[in-house]
């Protein structure tokens, strides 16, 4: 009971303390411009995309509850807060107490209790389904256990993370890595891919440039936190191409909880016919990787899909034309969907995913970014 009666005061506190607006996360960059609804990104066109291309899949069989209930009236687009870095925290699971940072020993309770914060702007914090190291469970004597966290838009895992490596992480890894709102630096000489093509990602050159040149580092363990294993985080480029991340955390909202492992069953099912699927082990180039995470905002909006797609894609425009976008192995666009249900599945696969286009921007689009256009939804 206490910890839930300090979890409350901190929320409180939290909502009555002044914080930057998104608007004004989105102005502190000159290259970054608000994008009005339906700017974005493009919405499908029959003319172009097929005729079936806004219909629902007529071959799922998958179902919601029959008491299914969530809110289909409130606007949807610009309602988000804007964010810079999105970290995601492998634990395994796909629920998690009420607020993740509540979890005690762990990275993310550290994120809030280091007293660091990052210098590039809102970190958006995620405890994930995605399998820690094997040496989680066994390897290390009792206490705070090393695990691996997912950096986006950087795409880059950072491997050995503790709670009281967390200040060295955000100064050397978080600090430096790119942002939704940080242009994409073109390299010379390099090679646009396709969506189906698997980009080489098993260099430390594969890196985003602002973390290639970094080297793994041993923590400084704050005093206050038992000193964790001889490690040194390790940054590795994350080897797919895109991500679909699902919102699992049935503490939050049942329907979280209800539609993750549905929703996922769906996606895996348009995704293995063209090779593209990835689970949670399997590290070919290339592909769509699909994460549970944790509340994410918006459950009464579930099911709540972010598609992330890295930057060395090829990417249809609004009004038509192809923008290409070079990045070395960085995240380019987020997608962020709300209202999703397994017959959206089929046209998230063949139109958001591969081609960043969106099939019902009107009743799902929730937001996102475009670092190619210099766009953000806040």
């Amino acid at each position: 009971m206490p910890s839930a009666i300090s979890s409350i005061v901190r929320r409180g506190a939290a909502f009555l303390t002044p914080s930057a607006s998104s608007s004004s996360l989105a102005k502190a960059n000159s290259t970054v411009t608000t994008a009005r609804e339906g700017t974005l990104f493009p919405k499908v066109d029959p003319a172009v995309d097929g005729e079936d291309c806004d219909r629902d899949c007529e071959s799922c069989t998958i179902k919601y509850p029959s008491k299914w209930s969530i809110d289909e009236e409130e606007k949807l687009y610009g309602q988000v807060n804007g964010w810079a870095t999105h970290m995601l925290v492998a634990t395994g699971k796909t629920d998690w107490v009420r607020d993740v940072e509540d979890e005690k020993g762990t990275v993310m309770e550290a994120v809030r209790e280091c007293g660091v914060k990052p210098s590039n702007g809102r970190l958006m914090l995620s405890a994930s389904n995605m399998p820690p190291p094997s040496s989680y469970h066994h390897d290390h004597p009792p206490g705070p256990q090393p695990t691996t966290v997912l950096l986006l838009p950087a795409f880059t895992f950072i491997d050995n993370v503790t709670p009281s490596s967390v200040p060295d992480l955000i100064h050397q890894y978080i600090d430096p890595a790119p942002t939704t709102t940080t242009p994409i630096i073109p390299l010379p000489n390099s090679t646009i891919q396709s969506a189906e093509q698997s980009p080489p990602t098993t260099a430390t050159e594969d890196l985003p440039p602002t973390l290639a040149s970094l080297t793994p580092t041993t923590s400084n363990p704050s005093p206050s936190i038992p000193p964790p294993p001889p490690l040194s985080l390790t940054p590795r480029p994350c080897p797919h191409t895109h991500l679909i991340l699902l919102c699992s955390q049935k503490t939050r909202d049942a329907r979280c909880g209800q539609s993750a492992p549905l929703l996922r069953r769906e996606f895996e099912r348009h995704l293995r016919p063209l090779g593209l699927y990835r689970d949670l082990h399997d590290e070919r180039p290339g592909g769509v990787g699909i994460y549970f995470i944790s509340h994410m905002g918006g459950h009464k909006f579930a099911a709540n899909v972010m598609v992330y797609r890295r930057g060395d894609l090829v990417s249809e425009q609004p009004g038509g034309g192809e923008g290409k976008v070079e990045g070395k192995g960085e995240g380019a666009q987020c997608i962020w969907l709300a209202r999703v249900r397994p017959e959206d599945c089929e046209g998230i696969v063949r139109f958001t995913v591969l081609r960043g286009k969106v099939v019902k921007p009107e009743s799902q689009l929730r937001g996102g970014f475009d670092r190619g256009r210099g766009l953000v939804s806040w």
